[in-house]
């Protein structure tokens, strides 16, 4: 028990500057010239290939302006640049038995390279921007990174590859997530010391990733990736993003896994690291229970296995959750650890993120779970308990709300005490007896309450108003740690207050026995302190501050200052036989650091407490620190390789076009859902060749992009017939995507409506591209007009407004009578003609469902602001979830606001939550674009209160409470006729 540190510990407490420190190194001036003579070599040659043409612009013109991936045989980042030829045939064309999964923007697959290694290649959707900027941005973040629980990077594709590849080390024993859900998958398999095992080191990857200043956005049991031996590997980086020091990251666009995604997330858009420590709070969980993280099966409310958890925990029914093949309820030791792993997965989940703990202390936390602190004190003299009201806890569940209710030994307020005799135990039954202060802080007041328990005498206190410590976490074995938040902020700047006046208390007599101690960290070398628990009947104390006001024990009044470690660590110590007064010094700033943190273990006689489902915890107190170690990495470049190998490839790489003839990208659905060749009809639809849709486009000329939609992106063109249309290329040939496809296609055909845009064809099967060919609508879409984000916006006088609403309305009445939500309703897909007549656009999200029955569907998938929060929360799909996001445009009608706007404050991002807080307080007028004459003309005045009134029922959140759309089409025509 001489320290708390462990190797693991100490290597994840990086300094936040080590996440550059790899891409810093420069490139000498004459390197630099030899690299520009082949940049402009590279430069002259470009026209020769002109099968990169068959590609949008839009893929790499915009991601790859600065930063170019090399020839295949070079170094890029350091790592190698394979050939797409390569990774072909290492993968055996992309066979679809070889696929193992599919991650962040890629689809990943098995492959041997030509040298024997086992490789697992990811390969991206599509060259669209997005995944081209996360293809860059993965292989900046791995090439940077060097972890023994993150996968390794081996390489990628040359930038004149036709595909985006990136290869990565292959391993071998799938992911947590298969061995915990698969059909063949057998949970037992995976012991409770292997979950541990996987808790702890996915959680020092996670630490490892924040201090590097990188958030992963995707942790889940499926990115959790384990070798021969169950060790992890934490992959999938293909969602992260890096961000800076103490800056908050703000998305419009949430991404992540359904059942993993940070509510506090999905609501403000702000990302921070706490996003990961909450799905990390959702794998604990999974650990625990061997339970799918969302389960379509299980009822409304625990759908999502963090509610189900929590309300379990609430309930006081945890151990129902637990799997039963844990061995849970016949293993005293593990029903410890895993109770333990419970309340730190219920401290992850909190909705607000301010209560989640960081990586580092969930770290910290499940290393002390696993290896649990020895009990040094003979018994427990007294305790002092204290309520946390954030949590609401009842008896029923003590034990699992550490939170909530804490048994605190000393550094608590000077609140209500325990009176009477001192227990050792006690029942639930007699807690109504006892008085407890509710707060709702976790401030600790810097405070020495003590009572004896052979005394009936009141309690002595040394106490200063100001908070000094705060509390940190409480994890399962019993242990609190308590950080001295005034030195943390203050010290180092001198300036700290938490102490300006002179104490004039006393230290009773015979008081419990208290251990103190620092370490600290001095030159980045930790110099560890030998504890003072060797001789057991001294009283230890020490408050520090600054070098000005520094409080301990007077050497007046007896204390013996012995212990100094090379200004280093002081241990002060005060004899127990005597009351002693405390006064002001100046002698121990040398010997205090910023960041100090308490661990209160447990009495070896207090266990009959914890069997009791209660905590009672004594003055046993121990300081750390954190050491800090500086990761440096650097970048070889062989310019001369790299020039004899790029020249090789230059001079023998066949062209784009003859290597993409070697494979059918564009394989049909299998059975029925084959698309016919160019010339005949899919669905009564003509089908075209992919030369004629290329050449309607110019080549799907980026200055041509309409925008992008559900899984594609949309291009202005023009027939050889001189008809215009838009042309949408989906992002890749996946199964899913071609699936997609299928189904935009037959739900288009069967539709007749003169507010939805008309499909007049799709492509050829035997092309790479997927395309559907729409009827151009030349007015752009709503939002461009009410938002001002094209050239063509331009004012829409309320009477638009009031045709956009109603025809909308009606497009949607339209298909909730055909059997179909439309599942991305927005003012980008609502389109307007010459005339401002509405077209209503994007059928990719769309799916067919059964007369009077609720489809469910695991993936809620829309944009972010209108998406229903019903949806999100049970993934359950009806016509209602187009009426909330209806709700959404109607006020965007009113307002022209955006639906999503993050410079808006914290709960009112969404413009949804915006409105009803406005209407709400009456002061929805307030919202109301003025422009409109809203308070000019008495008509226009009323009919947008009603609009209102309507909006606000579409949007309530309880979907049985909003109107169908047929009554919301009926309300629209009669505010419009003057009856509303």
């Amino acid at each position: 028990m001489d320290s708390f540190f462990d190797a693991n510990t100490i290597a994840l407490s990086f300094p936040s500057g080590v996440s550059s420190a790899g891409l810093s190194i420069g490139i000498p001036s004459a390197v630099a010239f030899l690299a520009l003579v082949v940049i402009l070599w590279l430069y002259k040659g470009r026209n020769r290939y002109k099968g990169l043409k068959n590609q949008p612009r839009s893929a790499y013109s915009a991601s790859l302006r600065n930063t170019t991936i090399r020839e295949s045989g070079a170094l890029y980042f350091g790592i190698p640049v394979f050939s797409y030829e390569e990774l072909q045939q290492a993968t055996n064309n992309f066979d679809q038995a070889r696929e193992l999964g599919e991650g962040g923007f890629g689809t990943v697959y098995y492959g041997k390279l030509q040298d024997g290694r086992e490789v697992a290649v990811k390969r991206l959707f599509e060259r669209n921007y997005r995944p081209v900027e996360s293809f860059i941005n993965e292989i900046q973040i791995l090439t940077r990174l060097r972890h023994q629980n993150l996968v390794t990077l081996y390489g990628c594709t040359s930038r004149h590859s036709r595909e985006l590849l990136l290869v990565y080390e292959y391993i071998p024993n799938g992911t947590v997530s298969s061995h915990l859900h698969d059909d063949q998958a057998k949970p037992c398999q995976l012991t409770w010391p292997v979950r541990m095992k996987i808790a702890i080191e996915t959680a020092s990857a996670l630490a490892y990733l924040h201090a590097s200043d990188i958030i992963h956005r995707d942790v889940k049991t499926s990115n959790i990736l384990l070798d021969s031996d169950f060790s992890v590997k934490v992959a999938d980086f293909g969602l992260s993003r890096l961000f800076p020091d103490d800056v908050t990251h703000v998305s419009t666009a949430p991404r992540g896994t359904p059942g993993y995604v940070d509510p506090d997330y999905r609501l403000c858009y702000q990302l921070t690291t706490k996003s990961d420590v909450y799905s990390f709070g959702v794998v604990l969980v999974e650990l625990i229970s061997s339970l799918k993280a969302v389960d379509i099966n299980r009822s409304r409310d625990d759908i999502k296995l963090a509610n189900l958890a929590i309300r379990k925990i609430q309930k006081g029914a945890f151990c129902e959750l637990v799997d039963p093949s844990l061995g849970f309820q016949s293993n005293e030791k593990l029903k410890r650890m895993v109770i333990s792993v419970a309340e730190l997965a219920f401290r992850c989940l909190q909705g607000d993120k301010e209560l989640r703990p960081s990586m580092v202390e969930v770290l910290e936390v499940l290393q002390m779970i696993q290896i649990r602190p020895p009990l040094f004190m003979p018994n427990c003299k007294w305790f002092y308990t204290k309520l946390n009201l954030v949590l609401l806890p009842s008896c029923s569940f003590l034990r699992f709300l550490v939170l909530s209710f804490s048994l605190l030994p000393l550094l608590a307020e000077d609140e209500k005490k325990y009176q009477g005799k001192c227990p050792t135990s006690f029942q639930c039954g007699e807690f109504g007896e006892l008085q407890f202060p509710f707060t709702n802080t976790t401030n600790l007041g810097c405070g020495l309450p003590i009572k004896r328990c052979d005394d009936e005498n009141t309690f002595k206190v040394v106490h200063s108003p100001k908070t000094l410590y705060k509390l940190e976490s409480i994890d399962g074995s019993n242990s609190i740690s308590v950080t001295d938040h005034h030195l943390r902020k203050l010290l180092n700047n001198r300036s700290c207050n938490a102490f300006t006046y002179d104490l004039k208390e006393t230290l009773p007599q015979n008081s419990s026995m208290l251990h103190f101690q620092i370490e600290m960290k001095h030159n980045i070398t930790l110099l560890r302190c030998r504890h003072a628990l060797d001789n057991s009947t001294k009283y230890i104390h020490h408050i520090s501050c600054n070098d000005s006001e520094i409080y301990y024990p007077s050497q007046n009044f007896g204390t013996d200052n012995n212990d100094m470690l090379e200004n280093a660590c002081s241990t002060l110590q005060l004899p127990i036989n005597s009351s002693l007064p405390v006064d002001n010094s100046t002698d121990l700033y040398t010997s205090v650091h910023a960041g100090f943190r308490l661990l209160i273990s447990v009495s070896e006689n207090c266990r009959e407490c914890q069997e009791n489902e209660a905590q009672c915890q004594v003055h046993n107190f121990r300081c750390t620190g954190t050491k800090g170690l500086v990761a440096v990495g650097f970048v070889s470049v062989i310019i001369l390789s790299l020039i004899i190998l790029l020249f090789h490839k230059r001079r023998n790489r066949p062209s784009d076009d003859q290597s993409q003839s070697r494979k059918n990208h564009c394989s049909p659905t299998p059975n029925s859902n084959s698309i016919p060749e160019s010339g005949s009809k899919l669905f009564g639809i003509p089908v075209f060749s992919y030369t004629e849709l290329e050449k309607a486009t110019t080549n799907f000329d980026e200055a041509k992009e309409l925008g992008s939609g559900g899984f594609g992106t949309v291009y202005y063109g023009k027939l050889n017939d001189g008809r215009e249309v838009a042309v949408k290329r989906l992002y890749e040939h996946h199964y899913r995507r071609m699936e997609q496809f299928m189904n935009e296609i037959e739900i288009l055909t069967r539709l007749r409506h003169k507010n939805l845009v008309s499909l007049y064809g799709c492509s050829s099967r035997q092309h790479r591209g997927l395309l559907l060919v729409y009827e151009y609508v030349p007015n752009g879409t709503v939002a461009s007009h009410l938002h001002g984000d094209s050239a063509k916006a331009s004012f829409l006088p309320w009477h638009i407004r009031m045709r956009i609403a109603i025809e909308t309305a009606s497009a949607l009445t339209y298909l909730h009578a055909s059997s179909i939500i439309h599942r991305d309703v927005k003012t980008n897909n609502i389109l307007l003609d010459n005339n401002f007549c509405v077209k209503v656009a994007d059928f990719g999200l769309s799916r067919l469902f059964p007369n009077n029955v609720t489809h469910v569907s695991t993936a809620p998938q829309g944009t972010p602001g209108y998406v229903d929060p019903a949806y999100h929360q049970c993934y359950q799909l009806t016509n209602k979830s187009d009426v909330y996001s209806f709700g959404v445009v109607l006020v965007e009608l009113i307002s022209s606001l955006k639906a999503v706007d993050i410079t808006r404050s914290r709960d009112e991002i969404n413009l949804s939550n915006l409105a009803i807080k406005k209407i709400k307080n009456g002061a929805f007028s307030e919202l109301v674009d003025p422009s409109l004459g809203f308070e000019l003309d008495k008509e226009i005045k009323r009919k947008t209160f009603s609009v209102a009134a309507l909006a606000f029922q579409c949007l309530q959140e309880d979907k049985d409470l909003r109107p169908s759309m047929v009554e919301v089409l009926e309300s629209l025509k009669k505010i419009e006729g003057g009856g509303g």
